[in-house]
């Protein structure tokens, strides 16, 4: 199956760069390009995408609007945060917007064509290791208590749940967990399932940052 890819950067050059790279893979293909968030969630909204690059800084509409706007939808395709600048505000802000992963534009081509195929498969929580480094970060200056209406989203949570809660925001895959507690993989799954509709995340990344965000994860 061929992993569409959709480019959404405001320098024409940059995509170009991109488009070359991945369009020579064999399971990768871009299908579209836009030079700003705005033009972006129009153009996706008719054309078919797996996997989004995109920037983070851009006129008329930043990724981080546009990042929600896309992520918000039926089916949305997984977006992957780009940006020159380490531990990135902008790109913290992507990521709780919705977006699977944070990666430098400075990365080795290897390093991004990894990440596309890696989100697409949904393995991805964070998977480079600029996207954990980028939330230890935000949780550090982040004040000590959590606000109510985040610590709310784990009122609701068992005990064992909370632990997996806090297995998955250190980034441990659902193989890794169930080692942990001698349990069957399906198990930890079910777990998830619940995660995900007790606490209101889309998916494994949003329940990373409420891991960091609550405190059960880099304090």
């Amino acid at each position: 199956m061929t992993i569409r890819v959709f480019l959404v950067d405001d320098q024409e050059l940059v995509r170009a760069g991109f488009r070359m790279l991945i369009d020579s893979q064999p399971d990768l293909s871009v299908v579209g390009q836009a030079g700003d968030g705005q033009e972006a969630v129009v153009a996706l909204g008719r054309t078919e995408a797996d996997v989004v690059l995109m920037d983070v800084r851009m006129p008329r509409m930043d990724g981080v609007e546009a990042t929600g706007l896309i992520a918000g939808r039926e089916g949305a395709p997984r977006v992957i945060v780009l940006t020159t600048f380490d531990l990135d505000e902008y790109a913290f802000a992507a990521i709780r917007a919705g977006a699977a992963a944070f990666l430098l534009k400075d990365a080795r081509p290897e390093d991004l064509l990894t990440a596309i195929r890696t989100v697409h498969a949904g393995d991805s929580v964070v998977a480079p290791s600029t996207t954990r480094r980028l939330l230890e970060h935000f949780a550090a200056a982040a004040p000590a208590t959590a606000g109510p209406a985040v610590a709310a989203r784990l009122e609701t949570l068992t005990e064992r749940e909370r632990e997996v809660l806090t297995l998955v925001g250190r980034g441990l895959s659902n193989t890794e967990i169930a080692e942990t507690f001698v349990v069957a993989e399906a198990t930890v799954k079910t777990h998830v399932g619940r995660l995900l509709a007790k606490t209101g995340s889309r998916d494994r990344v949003q329940l990373v940052v409420l891991a960091y965000e609550t405190g059960l994860v880099g304090r």
